[in-house]
């Protein structure tokens, strides 16, 4: 039997009429860093945005190796441009884990 939790969330905000992303926030939950649950968690970002170009305004060390791995250059404008749309909590909702 499986139990479903939630272990993370990403945040972030998009502009559709500019093409532009920007991750706010990527919060793991500590057991599971190094599982590969971030990276999961920024492709399904990027599969339900297709087309925008992404950024990020987090410069924690936790953080860094995971945007250099999905190549996600790091900005210091939380806000892409003036259409900005507001904090969206991560992609689907949060990151669940099987257990």
């Amino acid at each position: 039997m499986h139990t479903r939790q939630v272990v993370g969330d990403v945040r972030y905000r998009i502009c559709t009429d500019c093409a532009q992303g920007v991750i706010t926030a990527v919060v793991i939950d500590e057991r599971f860093h190094s599982t590969g649950l971030g990276t999961r968690a920024l492709s399904h970002l990027r599969s339900r945005h297709p087309g925008l170009t992404w950024r990020s305004t987090l410069h924690k060390r936790t953080t860094r190796g995971l945007l250099r791995r999905m190549r996600i250059p790091t900005t210091t404008s939380a806000t892409p441009c003036p259409h900005a749309q507001q904090t969206l909590p991560g992609p689907a909702g949060p990151a669940v884990a099987s257990g």
